[in-house]
């Protein structure tokens, strides 16, 4: 790899004392790396709300990061999506991700909108671009979203969006790297020229990523679980394994002309800074006094 790649790191909001010290432990350790981005989550029907405002807008004031604030409609009247809208806006907030969201009933359930809110994420973005000159980011499903009913249906969504304001997708994250190239071939064939940034995983533990796969229909290839068999009790032997697998899948897909990359932290800095090291992302060498 011979350009340095553009890397964007997404967190979650912490629920404890304790948990938020270990997410500002994890944001002051990638911060060197210069993220085009950082992304803040937002919980199933607005759960985490208060939280995700108070870590962005500490975002924006406190460090020289670039925040973007998650946000979903799901269970949530129009009003009261706009009325966070302008809290972010208000906070120096310039990126958002729209997201649907999952429905309250969880994965797998019928999404029905809220009888006063938005009734796609398209609505959304347009809402959203009206409050603000933001820049909007949506998700996008390699292996299509678990309800969507085609890959194809899943792209007109996404050129849905598109049309609404969106201006760049992330991906769902996947470990087989061909299904990314294949969904980025058919999207550019269906006229979609936004950035397809892949979602990047690191396997902080497997078991746990193996459930998440399940629930959001990503394939996990048979030498990913071969990898790491046995590791269960070994964490350190694990967390090289992981680092390993990570950089493997980014630097095959830098090969193929890939540029951009999210990374999925967990609120752990760890392995993200070496899968970063190992493509070329680390601090500026600091000039000689």
């Amino acid at each position: 790899m011979t350009k340095r790649p553009g890397v964007s790191f997404e967190f979650f909001p912490p629920k404890s004392e304790e948990a938020e010290a270990s997410l500002w432990r994890a944001i002051n350790a990638l911060a060197p790396l210069k993220p085009d981005f950082v992304s803040v989550t937002y919980g199933a029907g607005g759960s985490t709300r208060e939280r995700t405002h108070a870590t962005v807008a500490r975002l924006a004031q406190d460090t020289d990061l670039t925040p973007a604030a998650h946000l979903t409609c799901v269970d949530a009247t129009r009003e009261s999506v706009i009325q966070v809208v302008r809290g972010f806006r208000d906070a120096g907030v310039k990126h958002i991700v729209a997201l649907r969201g999952d429905p309250a009933t969880g994965l797998g359930t019928a999404y029905v909108p809220h009888p006063d809110g938005f009734q796609s994420t398209a609505d959304l973005i347009r809402a959203i671009r009206k409050e603000g000159d933001f820049e909007v980011s949506v998700s996008a499903y390699p292996e299509k979203h678990p309800e969507s009913p085609s890959l194809d249906h899943d792209i007109d969504v996404l050129k849905a969006k598109i049309d609404a304001g969106a201006t760049r997708a992330i991906t769902q994250f996947f470990f087989d790297n061909e299904l990314y190239l294949r969904f980025v071939d058919r999207v550019r064939k269906a006229g979609i020229d936004i950035p397809i940034v892949p979602g990047i995983v690191p396997v902080q533990n497997y078991k746990q990523t193996a459930k998440f796969a399940e629930r959001c229909g990503a394939t996990l290839p048979a030498k990913l679980a071969d990898r790491f068999e046995g590791l269960d009790d070994d964490p350190a032997t694990r967390a090289l394994v992981a680092a390993a697998v990570a950089a493997e899948q980014v630097n095959a897909l830098a090969e193929q002309g890939v540029d951009l990359f999210h990374f999925y932290t967990m609120n752990k800095a760890d392995l993200v800074l070496a899968i970063c090291r190992m493509i070329g992302v680390k601090p500026e060498a600091k000039a000689a006094a």
